[in-house]
């Protein structure tokens, strides 16, 4: 495994980001999560879908709840071909109480706490803290990687507009 810090922050400390830089043009990784309903999750629940992949690290902070949120408001808008999974190393109990709460009905809510390869296959395991780093990624129907957002400041958020017109341009 390569560890690789991105320039990835918290409160001005530079953290240490384990795992392989995705780019665009690679063919996104392999991974195995699991839903809110206990079972494994993996490519294949995906197939023939536009995927966008927003990554963060706990449902339960401020800035990880603007990000689901504004991804929930923007699925209402997107086309039937694109999924929008949201990924933490948060427990899938706590992911479903919380997006139950917040009314989260159009993002997939996936956790990487039981296998705990997402995070260096995508290159955002934060090794000081155990926790996953903000990060977006647009996949196309064939796999390959259309953006990549790896976010700095770990409590900045992401450019959603960037992430929406990747998928604009994937789906013509």
């Amino acid at each position: 495994m390569n560890t690789t810090n991105k320039n990835i922050t918290f409160m001005g400390n530079a953290l240490t980001v384990e795992g392989n830089v995705v780019k665009v043009g690679d063919r996104a990784p392999d991974f195995k999560l699991v839903g809110l309903d206990m079972k494994d999750l993996d490519w294949s629940a995906y197939a023939d879908k536009v995927l966008i992949i927003s990554v963060v690290p706990s449902l339960d902070t401020p800035t990880c709840q603007v990000q689901t949120k504004r991804f929930n408001q923007e699925a209402a808008g997107l086309s039937g071909d694109v999924v929008i999974l949201t990924v933490s190393l948060d427990l899938p109990f706590a992911q479903k109480r919380w997006c139950g709460a917040e009314g989260i009905a159009r993002v997939v809510a996936a956790s990487d706490y039981k296998y705990r390869t997402f995070g260096s296959s995508y290159g955002c395991y934060i090794q000081e803290m155990g926790l996953l780093a903000r990060a977006v990624f647009v996949v196309a129907k064939d796999r390959t990687v259309r953006h990549v957002e790896y976010v700095t400041a770990i409590s900045d958020e992401p450019n959603y507009d960037a992430a929406l017109k990747a998928v604009s341009a994937i789906l013509g």
